[in-house]
């Protein structure tokens, strides 16, 4: 779920942009939370003295001429960041495509021209058998993940995997993890794992150094890198 802040701003955007009142069914949907969180949260923007008028029943609207600062981007920046985030589609993340629809309504409001780029969705077909959101989370909070493994042969293994990166290729996710049974960082494609359980044990404080060496080690064997 999106942070409070994070809905506050989404809420305003579609009622900025709506044509006609949203019910808080239709915001809810958008926003994948509760009808009562979306009336919990309009009644706190109203009350930090945000213009939205309507009621339950009946919908809400923005008062015109409510406005939001501009996100300070050149053109070219824009335009870019519009791409990147299209492009978000053909990773088979849904958590992190729907993040990035998030972000293209933001984008769109302060450069309305972005529209005008679209790209294909086409990449990976189907979920991944890991709940990539709670992945990405697991890496920001530096958890610990239990994984049934079956590599290329086969051969499949228990492990314990400390999450450090996530690579999205066009046809697979592959993460970047320590492993505890073979005491080295390994590289783990998410199409391979039959099942996986995130921990409460952590390796906080680890992690950068175990990135910093796999970008010494082992980073231009994994990605194709190229210099701006």
């Amino acid at each position: 779920m999106a942070s409070k802040t994070t809905r506050f701003f989404e809420i305003i955007q579609l009622l900025r942009d709506a044509k006609k009142p949203l019910l808080a069914r239709d915001l809810a949907r958008v926003l994948e939370v509760s009808v009562r969180t979306v009336y919990r949260d309009i009644a706190s923007l109203q009350a930090m003295q945000t213009p939205i008028l309507g009621e339950p029943g009946v919908g809400y609207v923005m008062r015109k001429g409510y406005d939001l600062p501009p996100i300070n981007l050149d053109v070219d920046e824009a335009e870019a960041i519009a791409v990147g985030l299209s492009l978000v589609a053909r990773t088979g993340d849904p958590g992190l495509w729907r993040a990035a629809g998030r972000a293209s309504r933001k984008l769109h409001e302060a450069a309305p021209g972005t529209r005008k780029l679209v790209t294909s969705s086409w990449g990976v077909e189907t979920e991944p058998p890991i709940d990539l959101s709670r992945l990405r989370a697991a890496i920001r909070s530096e958890t610990k993940l239990e994984i049934f493994y079956r590599d290329a042969d086969e051969r499949e293994t228990n492990r314990i995997i400390w999450p450090l990166i996530l690579i999205y290729y066009v046809d697979n996710v592959m993460i970047v993890a320590w492993c505890e049974l073979r005491q080295s960082l390994r590289h783990f494609r998410v199409d391979r794992i039959a099942d996986g359980d995130f921990l409460s044990a952590d390796f906080k404080g680890e992690g950068d150094a175990l990135i910093a060496q796999w970008e010494r080690t082992q980073k231009n064997e994994t990605v194709s890198t190229k210099d701006f």
